[in-house]
């Protein structure tokens, strides 16, 4: 029998799922706490003003293929966020709400949110392109045992690559940067102007220099074009904060950074059980 206290996704909204043909919706959500109102409120108000909140986030993991992530965020720009991705845009919607309204009407005010999809690159290398490339560069026979033993390994690491991009299981690191970007239109630098040869060429480069911090820095990159402020929402999660700041540091000398990336603000959260969270915020 079912927990009455997990709310299913048809009980959750009552109008028929909005689930994309591919990937998953994402929502970066950032809030200041009003401390003065919450010291109004009396110890017994308060603690179940934290419980109610603490059911909120076991019910909403509790959803198929949904992840929420609890940060206390560094700095004055908010104090407390979430990374929500779930299929369906009825249930992040009605989620983000019931979150907004957690530990009370007056205690949480958005400072920053951001909505996403996961999506896949447009410039993957494709199974052709890649033996083709193999018969190429390395000389490889077509047909020849050594070629198709390379290309089963391909797929399996694309497999995986694709997984990640548009299913992701998020990790418990610490620490996550997340901040918005665009591709530059603008003269001779107009990303968009450019033939996808061109692009794809320019992208691989990024990539490949990415690929340095492999075991440091797990990024998932989501698009928001047409359904936010920017194109792009990119999440870094690490285990050390100057694996953040060289990563974005160095990879901003590429071409790609250099002649064609426009950034939005940055934010800096660290990962909390909701125990730990509660007494970071001193709530």
């Amino acid at each position: 029998m079912q927990d009455p206290a997990i709310t299913t996704a048809e009980e959750e909204s009552a109008s028929p799922a909005l689930v994309p043909r591919e990937g998953w919706v994402v929502m970066h959500l950032f809030y200041q706490i009003d401390y003065a109102t919450w010291q109004l409120l009396g110890s017994d108000v308060q603690r179940q003003a934290k419980t109610e909140l603490a059911k909120l986030v076991q019910e909403i993991r509790a959803n198929e293929n949904t992840q929420l992530l609890t940060f206390s965020m560094v700095s004055p720009k908010a104090d407390i966020g979430f990374m929500l991705l779930t299929p369906d845009l009825h249930l992040a919607n009605a989620f983000e709400k019931r979150l907004s309204l957690a530990l009370g009407p007056e205690i949480l005010s958005p400072s920053y949110s951001y909505l996403s999809m996961t999506e896949k690159s447009e410039y993957t290398t494709s199974e052709d392109q890649y033996r083709a490339q193999l018969i190429a560069e390395e000389g490889l026979a077509e047909g020849s045992s050594e070629l198709e033993e390379k290309v089963v390994e391909f797929n399996d690491r694309m497999k995986k690559y694709l997984q990640h991009r548009l299913y992701p299981n998020l990790p418990e690191w610490p620490i996550i940067c997340f901040y918005p970007m665009n591709k530059r239109r603008s003269g001779e630098d107009n990303w968009y102007s450019l033939s996808f040869d061109q692009r794809k060429e320019l992208m691989g480069g990024h990539a490949k220099l990415g690929r340095q911090w492999a075991g440091k820095i797990l990024q998932l990159i989501t698009g928001s074009t047409g359904i936010d402020d920017a194109e792009w929402g990119v999440s870094l999660f690490a285990h050390d904060i100057i694996d953040v700041k060289e990563i974005v540091y160095k990879m901003r000398f590429d071409e790609v950074s250099a002649r064609y990336g426009e950034f939005g603000e940055f934010y800096i959260g660290l990962q909390l059980s909701l125990d730990e969270l509660f007494q970071r915020l001193a709530l």
